[in-house]
């Protein structure tokens, strides 16, 4: 991978990039399986947020997927038995092919702020509704801020006439995810049960420029790996940036204020399927 995830920025802010996993859990009704349960976790990352399926189901055999050798190389240390008797593992899985073991089935496939990382994901539902047992569970949670002021202003430099030749089309849009009606009518047509929400978390950063800082782990990703090679033009656009978020979300007393939409899902497989 060209310019792979930085386990360590995408961590700085771990307490607030958690709480919608745990919210979604929550959602989660009982599994199919209740001793030893099967689990996926799309998209794991650095693997302390798939811990917390251990929490919940400590009997659990759970496997996180992720397609950046990074990622995985930090979730490695989190691997093997669990205090609860169950046990974690990691594999390297591209998402727009998962699963790649035809008839395995699995009571939960839960996956945290990834699928917006994943071109089509909606047309993958059909296949993953597939892997799941009778009664198992689709639970996900995307981000909705991509009209957010973070997302426009970097979009709008990227497309704009300074940076349109090297950074133009580099930035997903604001159609990538879908809106929770959306989802519902996609998995209610594959004949799941499901409930569909969105959550706009306040969250209140500390310390220079944190709304650059947050979104250098995640969604300034593909502009990094664009100007990989300049560092020259790499600090000019940043500069420009920084200057755009300080206007965008001024510092107050309390911290500056980051307002972030999520959006979550909960799909359970028919009974009878």
């Amino acid at each position: 991978m060209a310019h792979d995830w930085d386990p360590g920025q995408y961590q700085k802010y771990s307490g607030h990039r958690l709480q919608p996993l745990i919210d979604l859990l929550a959602r989660v009704p009982p599994l199919p399986t209740a001793d030893a349960p099967r689990i996926a976790d799309l998209g794991c990352g650095p693997g302390a947020p798939s811990r917390l399926l251990t929490d919940r189901w400590p009997t659990a055999h759970i496997t996180g997927y992720d397609n950046s050798d990074a990622m995985l190389a930090e979730a490695a240390g989190h691997a093997g038995p669990t205090p609860g008797g169950g046990h974690l593992d990691f594999a390297r899985a591209d998402l727009r092919e998962w699963p790649p073991t035809p008839g395995e089935t699995f009571d939960l496939i839960v996956s945290n702020a990834a699928l917006q990382w994943v071109p089509g994901h909606v047309d993958r539902f059909r296949h993953w509704i597939d892997a799941l047992r009778p009664g198992g569970v689709l639970a996900f949670q995307v981000p909705g801020n991509f009209a957010a002021p973070s997302h426009v202003l970097m979009r709008s430099l990227c497309e704009g006439p300074r940076w349109r030749d090297r950074l133009g089309g580099v930035l997903r849009h604001a159609d990538v995810v879908q809106p929770p009606e959306g989802y519902f009518a996609a998995l209610a047509a594959l004949g799941c049960e499901v409930a569909a929400w969105e959550t706009t978390y306040l969250y209140v950063l500390h310390g220079q420029d944190p709304v650059l800082d947050w979104v250098r782990g995640t969604g300034l990703r593909p502009v990094l790996a664009a100007l990989a090679d300049d560092p020259e033009a790499r600090d000019a656009f940043l500069t420009e940036y920084r200057t755009a978020l300080r206007a965008a979300y001024p510092p107050t007393a309390h911290g500056t204020l980051f307002p972030f939409r999520r959006i979550f899902a909960v799909a359970t497989r028919g009974l009878a399927a």
